[in-house]
């Protein structure tokens, strides 16, 4: 008969007699693993001594957390985000030379399959929402221009609502393409302003925030993945810096070198050289590759 070996559980050494029981643990990783989240888990609970209400109270959040997920809405990643935890990993994950562009969180509304279109043109396909001109170049941490960089971009309309939120309302892959560098780095698309919007906050999640006195909202941005045979893929974003929530983004997403001015062009001789009837934004920001 196999027999675990430990001491008898105690308040005082209540986690080293836990993690003793994963002692025939053949998995190096797990077993290393369990014992940190063991031994924080259990230093957490001696600093708060909560009380069995609230044990039980904490228990059900995270209970209501999993009935909210689904093939469509997974509130554990929700709860990551608003903690900082998703934001933590991606920096761990994403640890670059100085000068490359600096990743951040992809979000819940990639899609695969999004078309590849000429350079230049307009993701927007309803013809809604403020016109701008989204450009800068591909470079790789010496400075040069690299061709054949692929560029995923999309973002929320002027409403705060992604194509995928609205289905039936706006078209299918708007305010969404594929663009591909050529010699000079340079990219350019036409676009519209997007707008702040809330994260899903229907559910525990949201419910926590209330209580926290924490608002829902994420600042404007556009959404890239940028690759290149040879690069570290770069996930990332372009934000405004003049947002209400730029400071306060609910999931922790914004770092400053990611930040680029929306510039109104009032000018109609400029209006008229960038493919515009009127008044248009625009937003330059350069990202820089470091080689995989």
């Amino acid at each position: 008969m196999d027999v675990q070996r430990s001491g008898f559980f105690t308040e005082q050494n209540s986690a080293e007699v836990v993690i003793s029981r994963m002692e025939a643990c053949e998995d190096a990783r797990l077993k290393e693993v369990m014992a940190v989240l063991i031994r924080h888990l259990h230093e957490a609970v001696k600093e708060i001594e909560p009380t069995q209400e609230e044990w039980m109270k904490a228990i059900m959040f995270l209970t209501k957390t999993g009935h909210m997920c689904d093939d469509w809405r997974q509130e554990f990643i929700l709860l990551s985000d608003t903690l900082g935890v998703s934001m933590l990993v991606d920096a761990i994950n994403s640890r670059r030379p100085t000068g490359a562009s600096e990743n951040t969180v992809l979000g819940p509304f990639h899609v695969d399959g999004a078309p590849e279109l000429e350079m230049g043109a307009d993701i927007c396909l309803d013809g809604k929402g403020e016109p701008m001109l989204v450009r800068g170049r591909i470079l790789d941490t010496d400075g040069n221009p690299l061709e054949g960089v692929t560029i995923d971009v999309w973002q929320a309309n002027d409403e705060g609502f992604y194509d995928v939120q609205q289905k039936g309302i706006q078209p299918d892959f708007n305010l969404r393409g594929k663009f591909t560098t050529g010699a000079d780095g340079r990219y350019w698309f036409k676009a519209v302003k997007p707008k702040f919007y809330p994260i899903p906050d229907d559910g525990p999640v949201g419910q926590l925030l209330k209580q926290l006195k924490r608002h829902p909202y994420r600042p404007a941005h556009f959404h890239y993945i940028i690759t290149k045979d040879g690069f570290d893929p770069l996930t990332t974003h372009i934000f405004d810096p003049d947002d209400p929530y730029i400071r306060s983004d609910a999931v922790f997403g914004v770092k400053e070198s990611l930040m680029a001015r929306f510039e109104p062009i009032e000018d109609a001789a400029q209006q008229r050289e960038a493919g515009f009837d009127g008044l248009y934004y625009d937003v330059e920001h350069d990202f820089v590759l470091a080689r995989a």
